[in-house]
């Protein structure tokens, strides 16, 4: 007998009407996993691997030290190349709303080395480039003060 697999909540949202912004993508229980959509799915503009992993590094560590840095349970890539989880615990949307801004900011304006950057932090140290990530910081930022970010897919 063939067991048919229920569908994952990600596949369950229509892609198309996707754009950029910041989405609850699901809630279980106390945690509630937020949906950075950086790029625009289907539309060919992907992240490429160098800025993915570096905003990822900046990204996470910046929020690790953020006022929700106790509650924040996750941060990486989606494989898809048009953004990022974000899984946080007890979240309040406009917190993380503005605790999303305030990381992206510092990330822009951040000048030092790139964090976790050494062989010994990263198992792929040498694809990393803090002005990928600025650069990409900057226009996820430009596009969430842009519009009214709502959480909801095919919002506003």
């Amino acid at each position: 007998m063939k067991k048919t697999l229920k569908k994952i909540a990600s596949f369950s949202v229509d892609h198309d009407i996707i754009s950029k912004g910041i989405y609850v993508s699901r809630i279980d229980g106390d945690i509630t996993t937020y949906d950075l959509r950086t790029r625009v799915p289907n539309a060919g503009a992907y992240m490429d691997n160098l800025t993915m992993h570096s905003l990822e590094h900046m990204f996470a560590t910046f929020v690790r030290a953020s006022k929700i840095a106790s509650d924040v349970i996750y941060f990486g890539p989606m494989g898809c190349q048009t953004g990022f989880y974000l899984l946080v615990r007890n979240a309040d949307n406009a917190v993380v709303l503005s605790v999303v801004k305030d990381v992206l900011k510092k990330i822009t304006e951040y000048e030092g080395e790139m964090f976790g950057s050494t062989r010994e932090e990263c198992g792929n140290y040498k694809n990393l480039d803090l002005s990928a990530a600025k650069l990409e910081a900057r226009l996820y930022l430009s596009a969430l003060d842009a519009k009214e970010n709502d959480f909801i897919y095919g919002g506003k």
